[in-house]
């Protein structure tokens, strides 16, 4: 029984395997090779400069590569193949001596221009002939030249000209933007933006929209800013003023009166006395007025370039009363001598006066009041002292012979 057995499962042995080959090829098959790219370093090229077109994941069994100019094979356009046997580079009809091929298929291109500009292809060829093709895009930007600003009118005239700005020059693929006193400008309801940011519009200009206002161009390789531009922005005249405040003056004394308006460019100034055109200045003056000098003073203020006039009145009275300018300084000089003469015959009686009391109160008296009241006749030491003595009642007048030796009396010669 075993025997007859044995056989059989000896005979059901290929068909597991056969099986088993079958499931493996089903579900596996070899990992995928990896694709053949192209690195553009840099990514972007500035004209004049070099780029290189570096190769990944170069296929096995390689025989050469080939170089086109363009999004596909064409041998009318290659610029130049490689052989990898030989190692020797044969230039294509679309070389301009400017490429280089290395041995791992990158390619070199020198001092690009702007034509450079488009699609390049490599071709790798294999000895079995099972070539592989990758494409990679060369973008040349050029070195952006200082731009500037043109203006439709340098010279615009507040809440009446409109001002359109232009940066300069236009250049393919570059981005503009524009900065107000070194702020980036956005659209608002007094500025305006074209789609491409190379034009600025102010739609109402005011004496504050001067500047500086600034352009700036951009392109991925470089940027450049302008030089900053100024307007001219003509306004006014606005209301003018008079001085001095003062109205009221007294005959004799000089009349000087001033004009002053803001504007731009600066007002032009005229005078009317008492409706009469008196003088185109900005100052009058009038010396040693009179009574007759009395009356309105209007100040005329015209710009010639908005149109617009203004004016301003000052009423003048010249009498003899008290003038609104206050003390003349003559007055306020005879005022301050006047009070420097009290001061200074206020010290002098100060001066005469003083010392005598003090010479009194402290007992400076005539030296003879000072003897010892012992010699003083009716003064003994039993008596009060000096000093209250000399303050109740004057000093005895002295008695003979004060000041002199006293002599014995002669004796009587019996």
């Amino acid at each position: 029984m075993e025997s007859s057995s044995a056989p059989a499962r000896r005979g059901c042995v290929p068909w597991q395997g056969l099986l088993l080959a079958v499931s493996l090829l089903t579900f596996w098959s070899p990992p995928p090779t990896a694709q053949l790219t192209l690195e553009l370093m840099p990514p972007n090229a500035a004209e004049g400069k070099d780029v290189l077109f570096l190769v990944h994941n170069l296929p096995e069994d390689l025989a050469g590569y080939a170089w086109f100019k363009g999004g596909r094979v064409d041998s009318t356009r290659q610029i130049a193949s490689h052989r990898i046997d030989t190692q020797v580079n044969n230039p294509g009809p679309a070389y301009s001596g400017r490429e280089t091929i290395y041995p791992n298929g990158s390619l070199l291109f020198q001092k690009v221009t702007l034509e450079d500009t488009g699609y390049y292809t490599l071709q790798a060829i294999k000895t079995h002939f099972h070539n592989e093709e990758v494409t990679g895009q060369l973008r040349v930007y050029p070195e952006l030249p200082k731009p500037n600003i043109t203006s439709s009118n340098s010279n615009p005239v507040e809440h009446k000209d409109p001002v359109v700005l232009t940066c300069e020059p236009e250049i393919q693929d570059t981005t503009y933007l524009w900065l107000i006193n070194s702020r980036r400008v956005q659209n608002s309801p007094k500025l305006e933006l074209s789609k491409d940011n190379r034009t600025l519009t102010l739609l109402r200009v005011t004496r504050n929209d001067i500047g500086p206002y600034e352009c700036e161009s951009r392109n991925p390789v470089s940027a450049s800013r302008s030089d900053p531009l100024y307007l001219n922005v003509s306004y006014g005249p606005e209301d003018p003023t008079i001085s001095p405040s003062v109205t009221q003056y007294r005959p004799g004394t000089n009349l000087s009166l001033s004009c002053h308006a803001a504007s731009n460019p600066p007002a032009q100034y005229s005078w009317l006395i008492n409706g009469k055109p008196k003088q185109s200045t900005q100052k009058v003056t009038i010396p040693n007025i009179t009574v007759n000098n009395s009356g309105s003073y209007t100040c005329l203020v015209h710009n010639s370039v908005t149109g617009l006039n203004n004016t301003a009145v000052r009423t003048i009275t010249v009498s003899a009363g008290k003038s609104s300018t206050g003390s003349s300084p003559w007055t306020i000089a005879g005022i301050v001598i006047g009070v420097l003469v009290g001061v200074a015959l206020v010290a002098a009686l100060v001066y005469f006066l003083f010392p005598r009391r003090t010479r009194r109160a402290g007992g400076l008296h005539d030296p003879r009041e000072h003897r010892n009241p012992a010699c003083i006749p009716g003064h003994g030491p039993s008596g009060t002292s000096a000093s209250q003595d000399l303050e109740e009642e004057p000093p005895e007048a002295p008695g003979p012979g004060w000041g002199q030796e006293l002599e014995p009396e002669p004796q009587n010669q019996t």
